[in-house]
């Protein structure tokens, strides 16, 4: 519906529809798509790791998330964009009017949603802390990302007595119901809890709110805008996110 939206909106001639590849016909099936006069296609799990392979060239963002969500062909060529981070930036600043520059982030989560984000996030200036259950895994995130900007890696229990003005969930405790161990005292005045899971209230968001965090946002703007951003790649037209969120929350 987001792309039918945008179509219209643009006077864009074009159709948008789910291809299921095969496990092992990824390379095929994109291969395919090329020959057959595709502008492009988005890609989700488990191929987005599989699809940077494919890629003649990455954008920054996609090099540094090692994982690609959008792919464009330009003259038989196969180019990688990873639009997450860019989302959830427009969404963010954009749509929510947060501005980021000098922030203290809490990034929860170690996995490829937070890879998918950390560089675009680095991009607006903030200062990042990673926590996870798995800690190595934070820490190995942050070992990948350390040369991008300022970033620490911790456990839930070690952000006790920490405040941060932007906190996302980047976990995928949302889709189980469930909520990580967070200390209470988390959100600075005026802090933004974000949560990319959508469609319903999140044990996050309502521990947010009880926390105290001054705005609540979940994940549907970033869907939309990340989706404008593969857009725009593939029809060099921007459109116009506003409307199409406003109709998806109506």
């Amino acid at each position: 519906m987001i792309y039918q939206a945008f179509a219209a909106q643009t006077h864009q001639d074009m159709s948008y529809e789910a291809i299921e590849a095969p496990l092992d016909g990824f390379k095929a099936t994109i291969e395919r798509l090329v020959s057959e006069g595709y502008k492009g296609c988005n890609v989700t799990v488990p191929f987005k790791f599989e699809a940077l392979k494919l890629c003649k060239q990455l954008t920054g963002r996609a090099q540094a998330a090692q994982a690609v969500n959008t792919l464009f062909f330009r003259d038989g060529a196969i180019f990688g964009d990873n639009t997450d981070g860019v989302g959830l930036l427009a969404d963010i600043e954009q749509n929510l009017k947060c501005k980021l520059l000098f922030k203290k982030v809490l990034l929860m989560g170690a996995g490829g949603a937070a890879h998918g984000v950390i560089w675009q996030l680095f991009n607006a200036g903030v200062t990042i802390t990673v926590a996870n259950r798995t800690v190595e895994k934070a820490q190995q995130l942050v070992s990948e990302f350390a040369p991008y900007g300022t970033v620490i890696a911790s456990s839930y229990e070690a952000l006790a007595g920490k405040t941060f003005d932007v906190v996302v969930n980047a976990t995928s405790s949302s889709l189980a119901d469930e909520l990580p161990p967070l200390p209470e005292g988390l959100f600075a005045p005026q802090a933004l809890a974000y949560d990319m899971m959508y469609g319903k209230q999140t044990p996050f968001l309502k521990f947010a709110a009880e926390q105290g965090a001054a705005q609540l946002a979940d994940g549907l703007g970033m869907l939309v805008e990340q989706a404008a951003e593969a857009f725009f790649k593939w029809r060099e037209v921007r459109p116009d996110t506003a409307p199409v969120i406003a109709r998806l929350r109506a």
